[in-house]
């Protein structure tokens, strides 16, 4: 994969995720801005992310014989992030149900491919196995593309689908995933 820095760190800066005050320890790009700013696009990207993982969970039934839909709807919310360099960086979310009860875990790994877009894998550790998903996120208006349930372990084995993200504040996203396996 390529990756491009943006020419304009500023661009980078994007409304669509919230980057918490605290950056966990790691290693940290020279120009701080632009890696907060990719910080902020990840993690929205991995609020999408946290939607491919799933909400609600509903957990497809092992024994199946028909790949049946399945529709998840929670709210990520994040906790910590690292940057990895200029153009990369990674960050942990907690999902929660309306309840506010946690119901899983997300890791999102981002790399910038424009000045505008963030490309993410994310992986969602809930009941019943993890959840692996891709998406891009546009950190200028915050819109997730491209959102891809690509499998998974456990229940989530051979899943397929779309993720979907909405921003609720800058470091919350109501996160929906609809997959077959």
């Amino acid at each position: 994969m390529i990756v491009l820095t943006p020419d304009d760190p500023a661009l980078l800066q994007g409304r669509a995720c919230g980057l918490s005050e605290k950056i966990e320890a790691g290693p940290l790009p020279h120009r701080k801005g632009s890696t907060m700013r990719l910080l902020t696009s990840i993690i929205g990207a991995g609020v999408a992310a946290a939607a491919v993982a799933g909400g609600a969970f509903a957990v497809p039934a092992l024994a199946s014989p028909h790949a049946v839909s399945h529709k998840m709807s929670f709210t990520a919310v994040t906790k910590a992030s690292v940057g990895f360099s200029d153009a990369s960086a990674g960050v942990q979310q907690t999902d929660v149900n309306k309840a506010g009860k946690t119901i899983g875990f997300d890791e999102t790994y981002g790399i910038a491919i424009s000045a505008s877009a963030v490309d993410n894998d994310l992986t969602l550790d809930t009941k019943g196995g993890l959840l692996y998903g891709t998406y891009t996120l546009n950190v200028v208006t915050g819109k997730v593309t491209d959102g891809k349930v690509t499998g998974g372990t456990g229940a989530f084995e051979h899943a397929t689908g779309t993720l979907a993200a909405k921003a609720a504040s800058s470091h919350k996203y109501t996160i929906t995933v609809t997959y077959r396996t």
